[in-house]
């Protein structure tokens, strides 16, 4: 029997107030997973505004930003729309760099294994003390919460179970999605072998450690994508998408993606040149060979296939990190029509 695989799609909306009917076509094309990330719009807002247009996709923040959100904060986010969707809400959860912690937030830095974890058991703490009456007791090092009065108790949901799902590159978080997660949130930026030598054999470490089963913890991956009609529509979406991979590969937390292929020198460069504040020299340091591994070009029948043959029996889920809109609704219908082999 071959893996199963589900097709996701990326929610990333210039109008919020657009939300709705996207979401309600993501639907009718048969993803099985709406994800809206954390960057010019809000992802809770969007994801509520979908779960009133759908009824069957699962919707979740890919990712949300933990650390500048309350654990409480959070729990209160993710308990009203696992109730508003009828639980469907998956909580997809990161931790953002130093940069953006400190100076896009205002926040101090701390190891961020550590606090994620204990942000997780805090999150799950206040989650018991509405759905059981447990008392709050979170006496960690960098969370300490203890007061739930029936005033500020939502009370017990009919789909209390959560999943959360944590977001990682390096080895220690991908550890910690095997010890506390029910699912791993790729970064768009990787490859199969970067996943097969780094990511798998942690996320195993991890759940080895808590003696939980391999089925315990989903994979799933936003993935680059350049999919056209013409040559030039697949040869401009490709150039497009090497601007985005020199991006991210320019970050020095990505650094082991580059390191798994040998390619330190692409790496240093591309850190240099972003040093420099030279965006536009960056895509030229992006090799063929870099983006052969990280994308996946063609029509879009071709991409479709492309990503369940890349990554079935690698992970359990797959999204292109290109944005479902309903003006290619035709062309996405394509894709998945590929992707399950019709």
């Amino acid at each position: 029997m071959a893996p199963t695989i589900a097709l996701d799609a990326a929610l990333a909306m210039d109008d919020i107030a657009q939300v709705d009917a996207v979401a309600g076509a993501a639907e009718t094309v048969g993803f099985a997973a709406l994800w809206a990330n954390e960057t010019k719009r809000n992802p809770f807002i969007q994801l509520a505004l979908a779960a009133r247009a759908t009824s069957r996709i699962l919707l979740g923040t890919g990712v949300a930003i933990a650390f500048p959100r309350s654990p409480t904060v959070m729990a209160h986010l993710a308990w009203d729309l696992a109730a508003l969707s009828g639980g469907r809400f998956i909580l997809g959860l990161g931790t953002q760099v130093k940069a953006h912690i400190e100076r896009r937030f205002g926040l101090s830095w701390d190891p961020p294994a550590p606090k994620l974890r204990e942000y997780v058991d805090a999150v799950r703490a206040v989650w018991r003390s509405w759905q059981e009456g447990a008392p709050l007791r979170v006496d960690g090092r960098y969370y300490r919460l203890s007061l739930m009065t029936p005033f500020f108790n939502p009370g017990p949901i009919a789909s209390p179970d959560i999943p959360v799902f944590i977001a990682g590159v390096n080895p220690l978080l991908c550890r910690l999605a095997g010890r506390v997660a029910q699912g791993f949130h790729v970064h768009p930026f990787h490859t199969v072998p970067y996943l097969t030598s780094v990511v798998l054999p942690n996320i195993e470490r991890g759940l080895r450690a808590e003696r939980r089963p391999r089925g315990a913890v989903q994979l799933y991956a936003p993935v680059f994508v350049a999919p056209g009609d013409t040559p030039d529509e697949i040869r401009a979406a490709a150039e497009r998408a090497r601007g985005e991979i020199a991006f991210y590969a320019s970050t020095p937390s990505y650094r082991v993606v580059l390191h798994t292929h040998g390619w330190d020198d692409v790496a240093v460069s591309l850190q240099r040149l972003a040093a420099e504040r030279r965006w536009a020299a960056l895509p030229h340091e992006v090799p063929e060979a870099m983006l052969d591994a990280v994308l996946i070009r063609g029509s879009w029948e071709e991409v479709g296939r492309d990503l369940r043959r890349r990554y079935a029996g690698v992970l359990d889920r797959v999204a292109c990190y290109r944005p479902f809109t309903i003006a290619e609704l035709p062309k996405w219908r394509r894709l998945a029509g590929a992707f399950h082999g019709a």
